[in-house]
């Protein structure tokens, strides 16, 4: 039996890709087979509905093709596979295992019933709109102590109790701890707000159109993830005078400011926990009439209480509680109102994971209140089917989060430019991602090759410059928001935190690659129209990868030799599956006979 099926192509399924509910599917598969044909089913069942699995026949176009439509009436992940029956066997069809999740495109048959992997079909509630200064965006995520010091003498502001301050600006970055572990003395380099005021001309001959800032509120440690106070600016980046400078220089510049929120956890010695009894609030561990108390889980008061991960220093919050949900986005004073009305224009949501559907839909519905913001969250695998502490988590699928963190996307970078992972690899996976993914999610996800939770991307290239500039230039010509983490384009190296967070070398930055990505940032800047392109990624033989934008009489082609040989390309190499038949042979007649250096990307527009 020859079963061939591919649901990235419209010839086996249409239309492409996540849907809106009551969208009519069409599957059709070919089947050719030595016995008779009795039933061929598309069996279709809604996440977690396994008993109430749904069984549609079949019926033939062709000798050998077979198709069926189903209509999706529930939102959320539906789950398929084929089942084939001849006079002498059942044999079913699905998706190749990746793991986590299944693979898209061509599949396997499987003997089996119990082994069948199934397909994913994403079912939206609505199609999300973003605002145009993010969709057509170049971000650059700051962790602030790190970055800049504003202040003239260099001095840092409202130094810590317990903490030190380095004796050089170069030193690299270490944690004082204790027996346990645990971190004795915080340590600060003193960036500040007015620091990143000052520098707004460099973010803007970079290309940077959109700045993200780590933690700004008072906590007691360097990155602030440790909220001590939502409402107040940490005294060692500035005061409240300092943080509307900023808004103001950043909005003057045609530049945007999304914030980093922690809604999930707090610091040991907040205004709400307060155990050291810093804070002249009553805390939760203080009393049990504190209005805070609510907020938090004990288990033996006042000492034994849920933490993120079992950190002491982050007791978690009871997300489901009311007033907890009042003060982050339910009234008219709620953290979110604060902060977006003195010009704040989007917030990225700290371990989205953790925080309930319904109060991220929450956030978002405050945030609807003002024009043109966004609301991107952290999630680290693949979003559209994410499952946390046994639940499925539907932020993506209308009314919850616009975006998320591209961290599948940095791990294919890396790894195909590391030879860990082969192009053919690259581009099944790639094509998963766009057919799990809203359309609106895929094109302006907010992409990363590096963030203050990874080692630094020169480190995890083997510090290779020619892979860090490919690097560079994938982030900034694939779909998605790119964002740069800063110093990456200054050669900064480093491995897992602390060290990813050293201070910005302003006197030894190498400036030839600071060029080099501003020359990629502002041509991602001067192509707008990349976002509302057709995209298709392809590759080439076992060397090389590539992906296409069309659009009207535009076109642009990149291609990518991934390995050091040099490599003339013929028509055998370029697998093109899923390009259109006239770009593919235009691509054909561009390409073929052509030498691709090792390790050379080469971009083409309007090759056509």
């Amino acid at each position: 039996m020859q079963v061939t099926y591919n649901s990235f192509l419209p010839t086996y399924k249409t239309p492409f890709g996540a849907v809106t509910r009551q969208t009519p599917v069409q599957f059709t598969i070919s089947v050719q087979t030595v016995t008779p044909v009795k039933q061929i089913d598309l069996c279709v069942a809604h996440d977690g509905q396994w008993d109430d699995e749904q069984a549609l026949p079949l019926h033939p176009i062709s000798p050998t093709m077979y198709t069926a439509t189903f209509i999706p009436t529930q939102v959320g992940l539906y789950f398929y596979y084929f089942r084939i029956e001849t006079a002498t066997m059942t044999a079913y069809y699905g998706c190749v295992d990746g793991g986590y999740g299944g693979y898209g495109g061509p599949g396997v048959q499987y003997v089996l019933r119990e082994h069948v992997q199934m397909y994913q079909l994403t079912i939206l509630k609505a199609v999300e709109t973003l605002p145009q200064w993010y969709r057509e965006g170049v971000a650059y995520q700051i962790f602030v102590d790190r970055f800049n010091n504003g202040n003239a003498d260099g001095h840092v502001n409202a130094p810590k109790p317990n903490s030190f301050i380095y004796g050089q600006l170069t030193d690299r970055p270490l944690y004082v701890r204790d027996e346990h572990r645990a971190i004795l003395r915080w340590d600060f380099y003193g960036g500040n707000l007015r620091g990143i005021s000052a520098k707004i001309p460099y973010l803007q001959r970079l290309g940077v159109t959109i700045i993200y800032l780590t933690p700004i509120f008072e906590a007691s440690s360097n990155h602030r993830y440790d909220t001590g106070d939502y409402l107040k600016i940490d005294p060692v980046v500035g005061d409240l005078t300092d943080f509307d400078n900023l808004v103001a220089a950043v909005h003057r510049a045609g530049m945007r400011l999304i914030l980093d929120g922690v809604f999930n956890h707090v610091g040991v010695d907040s205004k709400y926990f307060n155990q050291a009894g810093h804070y002249p609030t009553v805390g939760a561990t203080q009393s049990t009439t504190s209005p805070y108390y609510p907020w938090f889980t004990f288990i033996h008061y006042p000492h034994d209480y849920d933490s993120w991960w079992g950190i002491r220093d982050l007791p978690t919050v009871d997300k489901d509680d009311p007033t907890y949900r009042d003060f982050i986005f339910g009234k008219s004073d709620s953290v979110i109102d604060y902060w977006t009305q003195r010009g704040v224009d989007g917030w990225r949501l700290d371990v989205a994971d953790e925080l309930p559907d319904d109060f991220i839909a929450g956030i978002r519905r405050t945030l609807d209140r003002y024009p043109d913001k966004v609301l991107i969250g952290e999630v680290w695998e693949d979003a559209s089917h994410k499952l946390a502490y046994g639940m499925r988590r539907h932020y993506l699928e209308g009314g919850g989060l616009q975006a998320v963190m591209n961290y599948p996307l940095r791990r294919l970078i890396i790894h195909v430019l590391n030879g860990t992972l082969t192009p053919a690899e690259w581009w099944r996976e790639l094509m998963t991602l766009k057919e799990n993914y809203p359309a609106t999610t895929f094109r302006f996800n907010f992409n990363n090759i590096g963030s203050h939770d990874t080692p630094r991307i020169l480190t995890m290239l083997a510090e290779d410059r020619q892979r860090l500039r490919l690097a560079v230039q994938l982030l900034l010509t694939l779909p998605g928001v790119p964002c740069l983490y800063y110093g990456d384009e200054a050669l900064m190296m480093g491995g897992k935190d602390p060290d990813n967070r050293a201070f910005y070398p302003w006197q030894d930055a190498d400036q030839a690659q600071v060029q080099f990505v501003a020359d990629w940032a502002n041509w991602r800047q001067r192509h707008p129209w990349l976002n509302t392109a057709h995209f298709v990624p392809f590759y080439l033989a076992d060397y090389g990868i590539g992906y296409l934008y069309w659009q009207a009489d535009q076109t642009v082609m990149v291609i990518v030799n991934v390995t050091t040989e040099p490599r003339t390309m013929t028509s055998h190499d370029l697998k093109l599956s899923g390009v259109p038949i006239k770009l593919a042979q235009a691509i054909q007649r561009c390409l073929v006979t052509q030498t691709l250096g090792g390790e050379q990307l080469r971009l083409i527009e309007n090759f056509t």
